[in-house]
C-alpha cells in the first residue's frame, strides 16, 4: 500500500470531491482519480460513492480513514525526526490555559526565544477541552491544561498545583450571602474550561443550582464583569496582584479539599519530541516551579 496514494485518499475523504482534492494537491484530477482506482484494486473494495455532488466514504472507506491519518502523521514524524539535528529549530505550536500563560508562560516565553531564535514558537490559548483535542489530534505539539487528565494516548506531566478562590464584588461578604442571592449568575469562559466546571461542582455542593451562566472570551472580561457586581466566577489566586489588582474584587478562600486544582502538560504519547519542544520544557519546568515557590 503506497504512502502516496493513502495521502490522496485522505485528501479526497476529507475534501469530499476529487476536483477539490486536486486543487488542495496541487495536481490534476485524473491523477487523484486514478491513484483512488489504484488504491481500490489493491484493497479489493470500493473506498468511495460517487455522486453528481461529489464523493463519500464507503464503510470500507470509513475504516481505513483513521489508518490513513495515521501513516501520515508517522511519515511527517519520520521526516521530522531526521531533519532534526539535535539544535532547536524550525516550527512549536503549544497550547495553554490563559491563566496559565499569563501567570507562568511569560518569562519563559520570553528566555525561549532569547536563546533559541530559530525556532518558530506560536502559543495557543484555549479550554482544557479544546486544548485536550487539539494535542489528541496532533495540531498542538503539547499543551498545559487542567488536571487530572487521564487518556491513554497521552503523556501527563505535572506543572504547578494551583489555589483557586471564589471571586465576587467587594460588598459580597460569604457563600450565605450568595445562597440569598435572587438570580445568581456565574461568569465564565466557554464550555469546555476547567474552572467553569469546578465552579458549578462548588456551587451545587452548597445547594445554589440553576444559575445563570453569562459566557465571556477573555480574563480581562470576566474580571470586569465580577467587580461591577455582575456574577461570581473561579479562579487562581495568584492572579490577584500579580496580573489584577484584588482591591476590585471579594476574595473568598475555599475549603482545602476545594480550593486546588493542579495544572498539567499534555502530549500525545506516539507524536515526536522536536528538540525545540524539549528545549522548552527544559526551561519551563524550572522557571513555573520557581514562581510557584515564590508565592
Amino acid at each position: 500500500m503506497d504512502a502516496a496514494d493513502l495521502r490522496v485518499f485522505q485528501c479526497v475523504a476529507n475534501c469530499g470531491s476529487m476536483n477539490k482534492a486536486a486543487l488542495e494537491l496541487n495536481t490534476v484530477q485524473s491523477n487523484v482519480t486514478a491513484r483512488i482506482k489504484t488504491l481500490e484494486d489493491e484493497v479489493g473494495f470500493d473506498l468511495f460513492e460517487r455522486t453528481n455532488r461529489g464523493v463519500t466514504l464507503t464503510a470500507a472507506g470509513r475504516r481505513l480513514l483513521p489508518f490513513a491519518s495515521r501513516a501520515a502523521r508517522v511519515l511527517d514524524d519520520a521526516r521530522r525526526a531526521v531533519a532534526d539535528q539535535g539544535s532547536p529549530a524550525g516550527p512549536l505550536v503549544i497550547g495553554s490555559l490563559e491563566t496559565t500563560a499569563a501567570l507562568r508562560l511569560s518569562p519563559v516565553l520570553t528566555e525561549f526565544a532569547t536563546t533559541y531564535p530559530a525556532v518558530d514558537f506560536t502559543l495557543r490559548t484555549g479550554t482544557s477541552r479544546e486544548l485536550i483535542d487539539q494535542v489528541l489530534d496532533h495540531t498542538l505539539e503539547g499543551a498545559y491544561v487542567c488536571g487530572p487528565v487521564n487518556h491513554p494516548d497521552l503523556l501527563v506531566e505535572p506543572l504547578v498545583r494551583e489555589e483557586l478562590v471564589l471571586l465576587t464584588s467587594p460588598f459580597v461578604a460569604n457563600f450565605d450571602t450568595l445562597a440569598a442571592t435572587p438570580e445568581l449568575k456565574i461568569i465564565v469562559l466557554r464550555i469546555g474550561c476547567s474552572y467553569r466546571l469546578h465552579l458549578e461542582a462548588l456551587l451545587a455542593r452548597r445547594g445554589i443550582v440553576g444559575v445563570r451562566c453569562l459566557e465571556f472570551g477573555t480574563l480581562e472580561a470576566i474580571f470586569s464583569c465580577v467587580s461591577a457586581g455582575l456574577g461570581v466566577t473561579l479562579l487562581p489566586k495568584a492572579l490577584l496582584g500579580s496580573v489584577w489588582d484584588h482591591r476590585r474584587v471579594g476574595t473568598h478562600t475555599l475549603p482545602n479539599a476545594e480550593k486546588w486544582v493542579d495544572t498539567v502538560f499534555i502530549r500525545h504519547r506516539e507524536a515526536y519530541a522536536s528538540s525545540a519542544l524539549r528545549a522548552f520544557l527544559d526551561l519551563a519546568k524550572p522557571a513555573t516551579a520557581h514562581a510557584a515557590a515564590a508565592e
